[in-house]
């Protein structure tokens, strides 16, 4: 129906004649000489219609916002003067010398030839066809599309093998709830829908494929935030017989390649590796933004002694922990700001936020420090806060004191909040790799421990031992890719041997009744020659968000849901009649109660 895409048009086709097929982005009358913006996925092109074409002007004037149409006409130069040097296709114009209403739209409820802001993001959900009309979102669709391409070219390129796992699979209950599918064919019994194809890659290296991957859909039923969604995509890889050093070397070169392709950006060769024990130590986070210069400093040992319950209570504790935040010339920072960022760290369990502006250290020394607390502290805490933290006259001191987990979340999070505030970020890119993870974490209400990663996380070689006397000393073999402060990617190498499996599932309390029942398939499998073998799993949607610069993973997916779980532009989910459910075996309690 057309000869050209409306955004490839440009000025070497001055004098063709073109077919355009589109949408009315906007129309304007001036004068007896109609023009309209036609936009199609490629972009949009000025239609210039005068009335020395009678019927093809009554047509045009016809034409609505969001009315589909096909243009034919001759492209030409614009008049002087009006070139638009904002748009691709600024140069040129078509002068319309046929026009065909292809249909018409009733008036849309999104105004997509303005911005969307105004948009709640209920209606665009609602009317997402049009919200996905938008150049900006078929912009990030189209980023989206580019970045898997070069993702599968990468790893065809590196001999992997794009292979499908099950959708309908076992319930094996580990971290988020499952979605269950009841089987209409065994009456009683449930299907899972995957959490990840991590059992299913680990059985294709035991069947000797060598090298896995899959751009895969991920179902967990969580509770929801911007970069969460209750399906999802991950680009899914596995490997056998390989370090992770020569692992991780291979994901770094595919990130590089598709920031360089898609952004022409360079990303550090190689990216920077970080303990978690010193990520945690200095930013309070596994993810760190290492775009953010500021850092949290330990000062344990310096109020340990001090006669201030605040400090000295969460110094003396084994699980405590007192930190200083540093922020230059945060001295600038009002009453009303500080209160703004006490009520920040309360999201996080923070009980408060002590602090101290250092108005005039260098010639006043503690008189020059103004806070509710320098009172409670010694000259030699002082002397200890300032030499440590390094402060000088206009900074500010933050002070976080409380058990360690509460400390790391809110500081951290703070930090990370200070730095976007202040306008302190440096450098648009900054990835990294943090390794050296614990294996498992103490889950204190359960009085258990947890796996830090998942159960089928490797411990490092030489720490075996420790899972028998020390398993909260043992590392794991795992890492993790994050970039500017988001896990875009995490693996591990996996336990290949059936007995230290066997072990740490009794170290997570999984008894040998629950490991055969959910596990036993792989188990069984780990008996019969599996190799050494690693993988690392990518959030495809999460990677592409920072990439367009998206607020929202929803903003990179084509149909998301709603934050509560449900689509409103299908209305699901919905009820399922009577008859559903009787062949299903199933009965809904309320309508069972009811007597329905």
């Amino acid at each position: 129906m057309r000869t050209h895409y409306c955004g490839e048009l440009n000025s070497g086709h001055i004098g063709q004649t073109v077919i355009l097929c589109g949408w009315v982005h906007r129309r304007r009358d001036h004068g007896g000489v109609i023009f309209i913006d036609l936009r199609d996925r490629d972009g949009l092109v000025q239609v210039v219609l005068d009335p020395d074409r009678a019927e093809v002007f009554k047509r045009a004037e016809q034409a609505r916002s969001e009315y589909v149409l096909k243009v034919e006409g001759r492209v030409r130069p614009r008049p002087e003067g009006t070139i638009n040097p904002d748009l691709p296709t600024g140069e040129i114009e078509v002068l319309g010398t046929g026009l065909e209403i292809l249909n018409a739209s009733e008036t849309p409820p999104i105004q997509l030839d303005t911005h969307v802001a105004d948009a709640s993001e209920e209606v665009r959900l609602r009317y997402r066809y049009l919200d996905l009309r938008r150049p900006e979102m078929q912009e990030r669709l189209r980023t989206r599309s580019r970045v898997t391409r070069i993702l599968r070219g990468y790893l065809d390129d590196q001999g992997f093998l794009d292979i499908e796992t099950p959708i309908l699979t076992k319930s094996t209950p580990e971290g988020a709830r499952d979605y269950l599918v009841p089987s209409r064919t065994h009456p009683g019994e449930f299907f899972a829908l995957p959490q990840s194809p991590q059992l299913f890659k680990q059985l294709l290296m035991m069947s000797g494929m060598d090298r896995y991957y899959q751009v895969a859909r991920c179902f967990r039923d969580e509770d929801l935030r911007a970069d969460r969604q209750p399906e999802f995509t991950q680009l899914d890889i596995e490997v056998s017989f390989m370090t992770e050093d020569a692992l991780m070397n291979l994901m770094e070169e595919m990130i590089r390649r598709v920031f360089k392709e898609v952004l022409d950006t360079e990303l550090p060769n190689p990216f920077p590796r970080l303990a978690y024990a010193e990520a945690m130590s200095r930013f309070g986070s596994d993810k760190p933004d290492l775009r953010v210069p500021l850092e949290l400093i330990d000062l344990g040992d310096l109020m340990a002694g001090v006669d201030f319950k605040v400090f000295a209570g969460p110094a003396q504790d084994p699980a405590g922990r007192v930190v200083a935040l540093r922020l230059p010339k945060g001295g600038e920072l009002t009453r009303k700001e500080i209160d703004e960022y006490t009520k920040f760290v309360g999201i996080y369990g923070a009980k408060g936020l002590a602090y101290i502006k250092v108005n005039d250290w260098s010639a006043k020394g503690r008189e020059g420090l103004q806070s509710p607390i320098v009172k409670n502290l010694t000259d030699a805490a002082i002397d200890g806060i300032m030499a440590r933290t390094g402060a000088q006259d206009g900074d500010l001191i933050f002070f976080g004191a409380d058990k360690a987990t509460v400390v790391n979340e809110s500081m951290g999070a703070l930090r990370v909040r200070l730095g976007h505030d202040r306008g302190l970020l440096e450098g648009q890119w900054r990835p990294l790799w943090v390794v050296d993870f614990p294996m498992f974490e103490h889950d204190a209400a359960n009085q258990r421990w947890a796996a830090l990663h998942h159960p089928f996380t490797a411990p490092k070689e030489e720490q075996l031992a420790l899972l028998e006397t020390d398993p909260g000393a043992c590392l794991s073999r795992a890492y993790d890719m994050v970039l500017n402060g988001s896990e875009i990617g995490g693996g591990s190498i996996r336990i290949h041997r059936d007995t230290v499996q066997r072990q740490v599932f009794k170290l997570l309390n999984i008894s040998e009744t629950q490991a055969e029942d959910r596990f036993g398939f792989l188990l069984k499998a780990l008996r019969f020659g599996a190799p050494p073998h690693g993988g690392i799993a990518f959030g495809l949607d999460r990677l592409v968000m920072l990439m367009t610069g998206a607020a929202s993973i929803r903003d990179v997916m084509a149909f998301p849901k709603t934050q509560t779980a449900a689509c409103l532009l299908t209305s699901a989910p919905s009820p399922v009649d009577e008859a559903q459910l009787k062949e299903l075996g199933l009965r809904l309690r309320a309508r069972a109660e009811a007597g329905v």
